[in-house]
């Protein structure tokens, strides 16, 4: 009988005890800083297709190190290829013709210049002739008013200086007006080639755009990286069929993960944007992470259905976002950790 009553006796001190440690250990946490339990999560990139392919091949697998702009799966191109190849030819083919036709141009201009001035020199040959038949017509006419004191064959030659320079006269006007119908040939010629060779830079410029597409579209099928990270997910393997818009992979960047816990609503005013917070992680015994709020909600997660009463306005909880530097890339999205906001605040 004495020992049953010993036995409860010890009984009821250690449950006493462990109910007052447990007070007194609920009361300290209450009376420490703020803190709660949250889960790291990475900033994540979704690497998705732009052009319905399949895979041809996964360059970096899931886990792999990756930098920004590091390949990381490949799609097969032979279609956008031959397109980027046939606007290449086209391109080319086109400087070619346009290459000719500024020729043509540059000919049609100088032989264009050569009729103007064969025009002008006709002009002046024109000119000359004029001059020069007035004053045969003078001289003849001087000769014929001596009459008989002038020689019979002077007579005849003065007429005939006369009539020949007449007959030059009317053989370079025909020749002036050629000339001019020569020039305005070679000149509608010189516009022609000129027009022909502006269409051809036009169709130069239009081509190369092409070109640029069709290169884009080629480097579309090389997915990679935006970002420095880990592969955490490849949604495909090779030979599969990628639509346009599929997510095809998912790069994390784990230089600075973030985790999100829940304040009650008794400690949401000890919470400040961009006050300190200590990060600590199960993997990592006695190892603690810098962090920073960079995020409190506006909203309660949580919101009973009425909140007229102390015990049900204390159940509202607040997620708040901490920013974790993450040196070494120790934290990995997924694992929990046990965030305490500093007690010095900002």
């Amino acid at each position: 009988m004495k020992r049953a009553v010993v036995v409860a006796v010890v009984l009821a001190v250690v449950l006493t005890g462990a109910i007052a440690w447990k007070i007194n250990e609920e009361e300290a946490a209450l009376a420490g800083p703020a803190s709660g339990s949250g889960v790291v999560e990475g900033e994540g990139a979704d690497l998705s297709a732009r052009m319905s392919a399949r895979v041809g091949r996964v360059v970096a697998a899931e886990g792999t190190r990756v930098d920004a702009g590091a390949v990381v799966l490949e799609l097969e191109c032979d279609e956008p290829e031959a397109r980027l190849a046939e606007a290449e030819a086209r391109l080319e083919a086109a400087r070619a013709q346009a290459e000719a036709a500024r020729a043509q141009a540059e000919a049609a201009r100088r032989q264009s210049a050569a009729a103007r001035a064969s025009v002008g020199a006709a002009s002046a040959q024109v000119g000359a002739l004029g001059t020069q038949r007035d004053v045969a017509a003078r001289e003849a006419d001087r000769v014929e008013s001596m009459g008989e004191h002038a020689a019979l064959s002077r007579r005849d030659q003065a007429r005939a200086a006369a009539t020949r320079l007449r007959a030059q006269e009317r053989a370079a006007r025909a020749s002036q007006r050629a000339s001019a119908r020569q020039a305005a040939a070679a000149s509608s010629q010189a516009d022609a080639a000129s027009s022909s060779a502006t269409a051809a830079e036009r169709s130069i410029a239009a081509l190369e755009a092409i070109v640029r597409s069709a290169r884009l579209a080629v480097a579309e099928c090389t997915i990679r990286a935006p970002r420095a990270g880990v592969v955490e997910r490849v949604y495909f393997e090779p030979g599969e069929l990628v639509m346009p818009g599929a997510v095809v992979a998912r790069v994390v960047d784990l230089s600075a993960v973030t985790a999100t816990f829940y304040l009650a609503n008794a400690d949401l005013g000890e919470a400040r944007v961009g006050m300190r917070a200590r990060v600590e992680a199960d993997a990592y015994p006695g190892e603690v992470f810098t962090g920073t709020v960079q995020r409190i909600a506006h909203e309660a997660e949580f919101t009973p259905r009425n909140v007229q009463t102390r015990s049900d306005r204390d159940r509202l909880v607040y997620p708040v976002e901490v920013r974790i530097e993450n040196a070494g890339a120790k934290l990995r999205p997924g694992m929990p950790v046990t965030v305490t906001l500093a007690e010095e605040g900002r």
